[in-house]
């Protein structure tokens, strides 16, 4: 028998829908994916969601969030989605287990940040080491950091770090930025940002003490070696959203998210809805990813409301 919804994810997107699907009596199934609790279960601490007059943990705000869905109904399932089908309903979701059908679908698979790929930037996420200059922006307060990238979102970041740092220094590959020339011209003129050109980071310091003190640089040009003393390093690389399994199946950006339909949730496939990072390339916030994982969740119930009638 086919589930009334199934949800892919269960970072803070798919934990609301699941939230407000169980409270819905939809009764649905979350398929937690292969992070369970999404880029939050990296963070640690979280002093911009609301509700929490002190800082909560990432993977404590999770496990309240996941309770909380718990508690009206909403049932969880490990694993990941090997393949899916949504040619016609009810949609077919398959598991390294099991082949599961739905009569709708929520997507919040979320969006994974471009890293380094080096070993000491996994062992100091969250210490030091961070993707998200809005999450953890105020904990450099007076410090010195650097933000690696040359596009838009290297560029927007380091501006809002100098709100907090006292120095950023952008590090980029290249000679010149690739940001667009207004960014630039913003930078340029930020007193607070630098630019250290051609260079690459070859690795973090310092693991054994769990905490960021330096960073290894590598010009790319003379492949001179060089050590500078830094309290952050934040990626600002990209992100790439978690939709391959989608690929051919669904409306995708030329990035790779998923387009919904004007303001609501709904994708190219009737029956088939979207929240989080999955379908938003530009906000990227814990509260953000909730506010849009309601929203999946109530045009998911009005969608099978409809069909009832029908």
């Amino acid at each position: 028998m086919a589930e009334q919804v199934i949800i892919i994810g269960s970072g803070p997107a798919g934990l609301t829908a699941a939230l407000y699907t169980a409270r819905a009596d939809l009764d649905p199934l979350v398929i937690e994916g292969f992070q369970p609790g999404g880029q939050l279960m990296t963070t640690t601490e979280v002093e911009n969601f609301p509700g929490f007059v002190e800082a909560v943990l990432g993977p404590d705000l999770i496990s309240i969030m996941r309770k909380q869905a718990e508690r009206f109904g909403a049932r969880f399932r490990i694993g990941d989605v090997k393949a899916i089908d949504l040619s016609h309903p009810p949609f077919t979701v398959a598991t390294e287990d099991d082949a599961l059908q739905c009569q709708a679908l929520i997507v919040a698979t979320g969006a994974s940040a471009r890293l380094l790929g080096i070993e000491s930037e996994r062992k100091l996420m969250g210490h030091g080491v961070s993707a998200c200059a809005t999450c953890d922006g105020f904990f450099f307060r007076g410090k010195q950091v650097i933000v690696v990238g040359g596009g838009d979102s290297a560029v927007e970041e380091a501006g809002f770090l100098t709100k907090y740092a006292e120095k950023v220094h952008v590090v980029h590959r290249r000679e010149s930025l690739r940001a667009s020339k207004i960014m630039q011209d913003r930078a340029f003129k930020n007193p607070k940002i630098s630019f250290i050109w051609d260079t690459v980071v070859e690795d973090i310091l310092d693991v054994n003490r769990g905490v960021v003190t330096a960073v290894k640089l590598r010009n790319v040009n003379t492949q001179d070696l060089t050590e500078m003393p830094i309290d952050g390093v934040f990626i600002a690389i990209g992100h790439n959203p978690n939709t391959a399994f989608l690929a051919g199946q669904i409306e995708l950006d030329s990035k790779g998210f998923i387009v919904c339909r004007g303001d609501s949730s709904r994708t190219s496939v009737e029956g088939v809805f979207a929240a989080g990072d999955v379908m938003d390339p530009f906000y990227k916030q814990a509260v953000t990813a909730a506010g849009s994982g309601c929203r999946a969740a109530i045009d998911c119930d009005n969608y099978l409301a409809l069909l009832k009638e029908t």
